[in-house]
């Protein structure tokens, strides 16, 4: 994977062969960036990012300048990974070994943004969850962004905080506010 933006731009980061992840492809991770550096101010916002895998994700918003980042993963292998890289690349990341819908139940605090890539053969309604325990938790800011990752033959639409999708080969990201 390679960081597209900010500070380690072009910085490419290899994840171990083991881990169960699909990371967010450079072309839809570059075209989401672009949708959010209309949108956002990177050095004052927070960060959440659910299912995290590699770290992809944060690892690209702390490149370019977001001063707090939590990581969210039920996979060992990947928490320990993101632990290694912002380590070494001092990012401002906190990597938290944990069932995304458990630490959604107990979390605190209000997020900017919150990005969830969940596995693309999830049902439907598991993505509703993720949605309404992100929005009945009060997790995201009044004028935050909750963006969801999920295939294309996935489609979230109906729910009432849904605002747009954007469509990137097999990829969509589904934005929802609160």
């Amino acid at each position: 994977m390679r960081i597209i933006s900010g500070t380690y731009k072009g910085r490419r980061i290899t994840a171990p062969k083991n881990l169960p992840v699909r990371p967010t492809t450079d072309l839809a991770k570059e075209s989401l960036f672009n949708i959010l550096n209309n949108r956002i101010d990177f050095d004052e916002v927070n960060v959440l990012d659910l299912f995290a895998g590699t770290g992809n994700i944060s690892f690209e918003f702390a490149s370019r300048g977001v001063p707090d980042i939590i990581s969210v993963d039920a996979h060992f292998g990947c928490v320990k990974f993101i632990q290694k890289i912002a380590e070494e690349f001092t990012f401002p990341i906190s990597a938290i070994k944990a069932d995304v819908y458990k630490y959604l139940e107990k979390a605190k605090g209000a997020y900017d943004i919150i990005f969830a890539d969940p596995p693309y053969d999830f049902q439907p309604e598991k993505f509703v969850e993720i949605v309404d325990n992100i929005l009945n938790n009060k997790l995201l800011n009044t004028e935050g962004i909750l963006i969801i990752e999920h295939s294309k033959h996935t489609d979230l639409s109906s729910h009432t905080n849904f605002s747009e999708a954007r469509k990137y080969g097999g990829s969509v990201f589904s934005f929802f506010e609160a």
